[in-house]
């Protein structure tokens, strides 16, 4: 039935175009535009995906690097649109696909959980009420009114978890982000996840973990070069793929 699915993704492809021109600046790659001298070269990077995920399922994106795992999620959370085919999405998505993604590295942790917050759709009010939690949740208490420049890529990991998954999305979309932090600190976004998960949220989850997938996915898709070469458990997909 229609309203048990979270997403639907009917024969999507997406196109991407690779210029084959050389240029020496953006004055004369513009002039060459203008004069209709510039080549491009299809690149397809996805190729007539067709997935249907139900409310509270949890499913694992598997596939070697440049497979097209990240483009799929971005597809999925709306970042990019189909050349072809349709994506219909049931809920609302909280996504972690890029470090950083949503901050500004000018501004402090403090403000940046506010902008991002708000980008999320929080509203101002939700975000003071669990400031203290975000911050505690990142294990930054010491660094709040730092400008998160200075940051590791695993401090921007967890205060970007930490934010994104405050509230209890419908669906939470995680790429391979989490392979930054420390194992404890996996250890604790993966109980979250867990949490979530026993409470209806839908997730789709990217990793090169093969335990991280079994620990926290009951389904898997492999793309391999844009195609789905194999879906279905976790466990029968992942042998597919180890094999």
């Amino acid at each position: 039935m229609i309203d048990e699915i979270a997403i639907k993704i009917d024969n999507a492809t997406v196109r991407f175009n690779k210029s084959e021109a050389k240029s020496n600046g953006i004055k004369e790659y513009i002039i060459k535009m203008l004069k209709g001298e510039l080549m491009f070269q299809e690149f397809l990077a996805l190729s007539d995906i067709n997935l249907e995920i139900k409310k509270g399922e949890s499913w694992g994106v598997i596939g070697s690097n440049g497979s097209g795992k990240s483009t799929l999620l971005k597809l999925i959370c709306g970042i990019l649109k189909p050349y072809k085919g349709s994506v219909k999405i049931w809920g609302e998505i909280a996504s972690i696909i890029e470090l950083g993604a949503g901050f500004d590295p000018e501004l402090t942790a403090r403000e940046n959980i506010y902008l991002n917050g708000a980008v999320l759709g929080y509203k101002r009010k939700f975000i003071k009420d669990h400031f203290d939690q975000i911050v505690h949740f990142a294990e930054l208490e010491d660094f709040v009114d730092t400008p998160i420049k200075n940051f590791s890529s695993g401090m921007n990991a967890r205060l970007g978890f930490a934010i994104a998954t405050i509230a209890k999305p419908e669906i939470l979309v995680i790429d391979e982000v989490l392979a930054v932090g420390d194992q404890s600190f996996q250890e604790k976004c993966q109980a979250r996840m867990k949490e979530m998960l026993s409470g209806g949220t839908t997730l789709l989850f990217v990793s090169h973990s093969a335990s991280q997938v079994l620990d926290l996915c009951e389904n898997a898709v492999w793309i391999d070069k844009g195609h789905i070469r194999a879906i279905g458990k976790a466990q029968d997909v992942i042998d597919l793929y180890s094999a």
